[in-house]
């Protein structure tokens, strides 16, 4: 057995197959099957890994439509690693068959920053005129300059798909960290953080894209991120050399020098499964929004516990994306809230293409409210 199938089995045998998980899978829940738990994804993978069973077509698509979220980690009473044993049971699945072909298509544009920003500046430029159905990003903002300096000791993960819809989100931070006392910075040299590649099981890219970011960020002690989906793999990337912090969390910890004017509005809240699995911001982000005066916040959680997005599956298969979707927006529109606010850039994305009502991350919505002259 090879070290990779090795480790894979390793991962799979701490699984005591109890069922804790399945009541917090979003894909169970859904399908009501046990092909879609964790537990039978893993019983899958280990059983292909020690060739007690063929991979077939149908248990490759029980692997494909994992969403990632990592509930099944926070419940688990044996500690499974249930991410790094997705990860490897995609890249085996990867040796295997070659990914679709919009899958293909997303990893080598965000490979290519430039031609990335090419492609969305023409899908711009075309979204009026595109059917509904290759409509599956809602449309870019015009571009604005960027007016950070390239070195600061508190810098800012840009990532991929965020560059030209984020510009305004980055300033909003940058006005935030002003007022708390930091500077921010914007090294040009970085890129996509991986975690599309990695969770598709495109190791090499995953790789290559970590040394880019270990080298943007040398010699910067903190970098913060706006995506949690991003998160995890900048921090692994620039582990040693710099403090990965979640912006939410770095500000939250500078709460009190942020002064906000009132709010006499209610905002529907969207906590990703990142950011309450691996990020761990969602207190922040509460105790932030808890700063605006008269602010009534209602938190989303109606459905299966997952919006769907999940990073290219809102693209590969949206069809079945919009079904997780779809009570989260039922609730949006019980609540009466007059924006969403969500700290994903995948999920923000996901649904602002179905819901007229403004979808913000909370920091962009923060900086709104600051009161001039916070300091």
């Amino acid at each position: 057995m090879t070290a990779p199938l090795a480790s894979l089995v390793a991962l799979a045998d701490r699984c005591v197959q109890c069922g804790l998980c399945l009541p917090s899978c979003p894909t169970y829940r859904l399908d009501g099957l046990e092909a879609e738990s964790p537990r039978g994804r893993i019983a899958l993978a280990r059983a292909w890994a020690l060739a007690a069973s063929a991979p077939t077509a149908a248990g490759e698509t029980h692997l494909d439509q994992c969403l990632g979220c990592r509930r099944c980690e926070a419940v688990c009473p044996v500690g499974v690693e249930y991410g790094a044993l997705l990860g490897q049971a995609r890249a085996q699945q990867r040796i295997r068959r070659t990914p679709g072909r919009r899958q293909r298509w997303l990893e080598w544009l965000t490979l290519r920053p430039r031609r990335l920003a090419i492609a969305l500046g023409l899908y711009r430029r075309l979204h009026p005129l595109l059917p509904a159905a290759w409509r599956s990003l809602p449309r870019p903002p015009a571009p604005r300059p960027e007016t950070l300096p390239a070195s600061a000791p508190v810098a800012l993960f840009r990532g991929c798909i965020a560059g030209p819809y984020e510009a305004e989100l980055r300033a909003a931070t940058a006005r935030l960290c002003a007022a708390a006392g930091a500077a921010l910075a914007l090294p040009a040299a970085q890129g996509c953080c991986g975690a599309l590649h990695a969770h598709a099981g495109d190791t090499a890219s995953a790789t290559a894209l970590a040394a880019r970011n270990r080298a943007a960020f040398a010699g910067t002690p903190t970098v913060l991120t706006l995506a949690s989906g991003c998160h995890a793999a900048v921090a692994d990337a620039l582990a040693g050399v710099a403090t990965t912090r979640d912006a939410l969390d770095f500000l939250a910890a500078r709460a009190g020098r942020l002064r906000f004017r009132a709010c006499h509005e209610t905002v529907a809240l969207h906590l990703p499964c990142t950011q309450r699995n691996v990020v761990h911001s969602d207190a922040a982000t509460r105790t932030l929004l808890a700063q605006v005066p008269e602010l009534a916040v209602v938190e989303l959680d109606a459905g299966y516990g997952c919006c769907g997005a999940a990073g290219t599956q809102m693209a590969t298969a949206p069809a079945r994306a919009a079904r997780f979707r779809q009570p989260l927006l039922e609730q949006l529109q019980a609540s009466g809230a007059r924006r969403l606010l969500s700290a994903n850039i995948g999920c923000r994305l996901h649904f602002a293409n179905a819901t007229a009502v403004p979808v913000q991350h909370p920091l962009e919505f923060l900086a709104e409210h600051l009161l001039a002259g916070t300091a």
